[in-house]
């Protein structure tokens, strides 16, 4: 097992390199660079050569590059042109944040997705399907942003049952209960926000084995279909489960970006926003390098959480 997820992890490595020169040059090629976040029209040239110099921004972009990644390696990911505080400082403060948020919003949502998603295979073309299906199709085309502003009028505005922004109340930092009620609407919408899609995978993953051959053995034995559902189908539903659940790592840090920006939540996803609207470079590198790491790391987790359960699969992999 060591042998393979050393194997995997030599792999990944490449495609981690190739994903920091493909940030840094979209970076490069935006329309603007960080020299205008930094500087003012009524600067002269010679205080605009300084600001580059004191930045580094007067070197060669492979230059800039080299100090980057060795930057990044080293465990510094540069610091603010807007705020000038530590991207590091900042970071470990705010994805600790948006886990909390969206990491049991997802484990709610793939909870309930794999239930109905079963209910619905296992009742294909009945009303319980239908109903399943329809409200999967509603609840993927309605914008996340939308949902938020509705709940937000309803029960924040309308109703004033719970708090519509950010993540305590002040003067209430240490109280949990104050942070429970923070976050019980924007873990709504996140939950919403998952389940369509993992309901409809769910769904199509049961009917696919419920044509299978071990079903009808299992009929023909006078089997309970609930006990046939929940003993054997589900156990080869949730295979490839596993590999949407290692995709979804990426999500733990941006899948949030929209909810944390309309609810106030001190996330990565509202960090992002304003460093956007500031042209604040450097965050803006340092976090789509984190998300688009996670996606390979999320997928080499996914091949070995695969392999734990399959062994098979690693036997393929050698």
């Amino acid at each position: 097992m060591l042998k393979y997820i050393f194997k995997r992890a030599l792999q990944a490595i490449p495609l981690l390199f190739i994903i920091s020169i493909i940030c840094f040059t979209l970076i490069q090629l935006a329309p603007y660079d960080a020299v205008d976040a930094m500087t003012t029209p009524n600067m002269s040239k010679e205080t605009i050569e300084l600001i580059k110099a004191r930045n580094g921004l007067d070197q060669p972009a492979y230059i800039q590059y080299l100090y980057w990644v060795k930057g990044i390696l080293g465990g510094e990911w540069g610091y603010s042109i807007v705020t000038h505080e530590s991207i590091t400082k900042d970071l470990s403060v705010r994805i600790p944040n948006t886990i909390l948020l969206v990491l049991p919003a997802y484990l709610l949502a793939l909870f309930l997705s794999i239930i109905l998603g079963l209910i619905a295979g296992a009742n294909k073309g009945k009303w319980a399907d239908k109903i399943i299906d329809g409200l999967s199709s509603f609840g993927i085309a309605i914008p996340s942003f939308w949902m938020a502003m509705i709940l937000v009028f309803i029960f924040g505005y309308h109703l004033n049952i719970f708090p519509i922004l950010g993540m305590h109340t002040i003067g209430n930092e240490d109280s949990f209960s104050d942070l429970l009620s923070h976050m019980v609407l924007p873990c709504t919408v996140l939950t919403l926000s998952f389940m369509p899609e993992l309901v409809r995978y769910v769904r199509s993953s049961t009917i696919g084995q419920l044509s299978e051959d071990y079903v009808m053995v299992q009929q023909a034995y006078g089997a309970a279909s609930s006990w046939i559902l929940f003993q054997h189908v589900l156990r080869n539903v949730l295979l490839p489960i596993i590999t949407i659940v290692g995709m979804s790592l990426p999500m733990l840090v941006t899948g949030a970006v929209v909810t944390e920006t309309v609810f106030g939540w001190p996330g990565i996803g509202t960090y992002f926003v304003k460093a956007i609207q500031g042209f604040d470079y450097p965050v803006v590198m340092a976090i789509m390098l984190l998300s688009s790491s996670l996606v390979i790391i999320g997928n080499l987790a996914s091949d070995l959480l695969y392999s734990i359960v399959d062994p098979r699969i690693k036997g393929m992999g050698e």
